[in-house]
């Protein structure tokens, strides 16, 4: 090992090491005598963590899924052309949730479904619930004020957008509070009440 990764792996820093693979990963490594067993501690400790990309940046991909429980047993989610199709069909309004299984707020988000008053309105709509990962094109169709996630809309049963209808917030307006279901209970009532 050259003299400054020796200083590093002596210096029980792992971060660093990583740092330093990370910014010199494309320079030649010249073979060097077996490690010591401080490097060979920090190495084992660098390996029980998952390496960023090259960017430093971690992408979707990247992240752990997260577990989240959006009552499935009790919302009839669909999705996106299957509940586009029943809303036409029956005449309903669409509640349209965007997520991803890697996003802490999505899972925090996801229990409030389980809540008794959400699932007694979501009887009112058409219930999509979409990953924006997977679903990229529909993410970008449904973002008047952004990506962000997670996103919830209400739809007239033809798919169109009322961008009236969100959360009491003036900025991200389609996040709803993740642990209260006050904020997105009064937007069911209003949608079920204005669209059809």
């Amino acid at each position: 090992m050259n003299a400054r990764v020796r200083r590093w792996v002596s210096m029980g820093s792992a971060l660093a090491l990583g740092c330093f693979l990370t910014a010199c990963d494309s320079a030649p490594i010249t073979p060097e005598p077996a490690p010591t067993a401080t490097a060979t501690a920090a190495a084992a400790a660098t390996a029980k963590v998952a390496p960023p990309a090259k960017s430093g940046v971690r992408t979707p991909a990247d992240r752990p899924a997260v577990v989240e429980d959006w009552n499935d047993t009790g919302i009839a989610w669909r999705g996106y052309d299957e509940g586009l199709a029943e809303a036409k069909r029956d005449k309903k309004p669409i509640c349209l949730v965007l997520y991803t299984t890697w996003c802490p707020h999505c899972k925090n988000y996801s229990n409030v479904f389980g809540d008794p008053r959400v699932v007694e309105q979501a009887k009112k709509f058409v219930m999509i619930r979409l990953d924006k990962d997977k679903n990229t094109p529909v993410s970008a169709k449904y973002s008047p004020d952004g990506e962000y996630i997670p996103r919830t809309f209400f739809l007239a049963s033809d798919g169109t957008l009322d961008a009236t209808i969100h959360a009491p917030r003036d900025k991200y307006q389609f996040f709803y509070d993740e642990r209260d279901p006050t904020g997105l209970l009064a937007s069911m009532t209003a949608a079920a009440g204005k669209l059809k």
